[in-house]
């Protein structure tokens, strides 16, 4: 398959102009994709565009990767329904690195792909000179004609955010002059953006450049993509542990699996197709979530990370063992049992030993009462890190501590509890 053959089979692409597939099927070119700086790291909202300049390198084209150290100064108003608060200097140049630093990881640099900051040609430009050489090729009625305006007239859009298109039009205009780009990519909301690059080098130049964007990734029940309770599912592992990464690719809905298995990874269709038919056969062994969360997992973030969130996921879903708790580290742990209710004991109880029934109902409220307690200890239904505990009057010791500070109570399958010891 061609490039755009392929975003069109993986449901990556929207609107495309006039005469871009010709071009792409007949000659490699440079394309690019702008990232403002909005945070220190992307998300994985920002996974679909890397991975659209992934796609268009793997097809032997030549991706540009654009951070917008001048245009983050500014925000773009494209569908927000407010104006976003302004970073300070060195707030953006943070935002910038870490955003550098990322890009590096999935583009390969030493075969074509390059990484530019539009600070780099907007630091000198002034006022005067934008608005005489730049500014009077386009009107205003053009600039209010576009979707991500008109939805903001009524509430009201500044001047500083109003300009903000006209800025992303000169860049496209830099890079088509100045590194030979012949093709902007984006999500679907930067197509006015996108097209008044191409309408400024057709007016300033009498050039000709095109345009290409690809949907922006929706859930099949209308919640937003790439959020959790937490907030926004990060690429930066300090943000977003790998085990939470990939908690996020296992937890979607079978519609929503099928979908993203295409868009966040590079299967091929014969792959994509067999995985979908298997799990389709049996939908609760997950096959999808799991390949989907691999994939993407091990592209973000490496194969040992991946493992280790196997690994986490076995111990809180699976059939974990006091040993695998035992081998992780106290961050992970906290991580696998985040949410869990939490119980704060002496440490002098342990040193000497508590009875268990002591620990569960009244040092503890895991259990209602001592009578409960025992009842379920002889139902066996009562675990200390992953261990059946058998004998209700049994002692409770500081040899049970994980990471010398946690034990983990199972009270029946699916209710854990964590006994903090201070």
């Amino acid at each position: 398959m061609s490039f755009v053959e392929e975003l069109r089979w993986r449901g990556m692409l929207h609107d495309i102009m006039p005469g871009t597939e010709e071009l792409l099927n007949t000659k490699k070119i440079k394309a690019y994709i702008g990232f403002d700086p909005t945070a220190d790291s992307l998300h994985i909202g920002s996974l679909v565009q890397i991975i659209l300049l992934m796609h268009l390198q793997k097809h032997g084209h030549f991706p540009i990767a654009l951070v917008g150290g001048a245009t983050g100064m500014i925000g773009d108003p494209s569908f927000k329904a407010e104006e976003r608060s302004m970073l300070s200097e060195e707030t953006l140049q943070k935002n910038v690195a870490g955003i550098e630093k990322q890009l590096r990881k999935f583009l390969d640099f030493e075969a074509g792909a390059e990484l530019v900051n539009n600070y780099d040609w907007f630091k000198d430009f002034s006022l005067l000179s934008f608005l005489r050489d730049v500014g009077k090729h386009l009107s205003v009625n053009y600039m209010m004609a576009k979707d991500s305006v008109k939805k903001r007239l009524e509430t009201g859009i500044s001047f500083t955010e109003f300009s903000y298109q006209l800025i992303q039009g000169y860049d496209f205009y830099w890079l088509w002059k100045n590194k030979n780009a012949m093709l902007q990519l984006g999500g679907s909301d930067q197509w006015g953006n996108i097209v008044t690059g191409t309408e400024l080098i057709r007016r300033m130049e009498g050039g000709e450049a095109f345009a290409l964007t690809c949907p922006l990734i929706t859930k099949a029940d209308g919640s937003k993509f790439g959020k959790t309770e937490k907030g926004n599912v990060w690429l930066d592992a300090k943000l977003t542990s790998p085990y939470q990464f990939y908690q996020f690719w296992l937890n979607a809905s079978d519609e929503d699996a099928q979908k993203y298995i295409r868009i966040f990874t590079f299967l091929d269709k014969d792959t994509v197709d067999s995985l979908i038919a298997t799990h389709l056969e049996a939908p609760h062994l997950r096959t999808l979530q799991k390949k989907l969360g691999e994939e993407v997992t091990v592209l973000v973030h490496g194969k040992a990370e991946y493992e280790a969130a196997i690994n986490a996921t076995e111990i809180l879903f699976g059939n974990g063992t006091a040993q695998q708790l035992a081998g992780i580290s106290e961050e992970l742990f906290l991580q696998i049992f985040d949410g869990v209710p939490q119980f704060e004991v002496e440490a002098s109880l342990l040193q000497s030993g508590i009875n268990v029934l002591d620990l569960l109902a009244t040092q503890t409220q895991i259990f209602p009462s001592k009578g409960e307690a025992r009842k379920m200890i002889q139902q066996q239904a009562v675990s200390f890190n992953k261990e059946k505990f058998t004998d209700e009057n049994g002692q409770v010791n500081a040899d049970k501590l994980i990471n010398n500070k946690y034990i983990l109570v199972q009270k029946g399958k699916k209710n854990y509890f964590l006994v903090v010891v201070k």
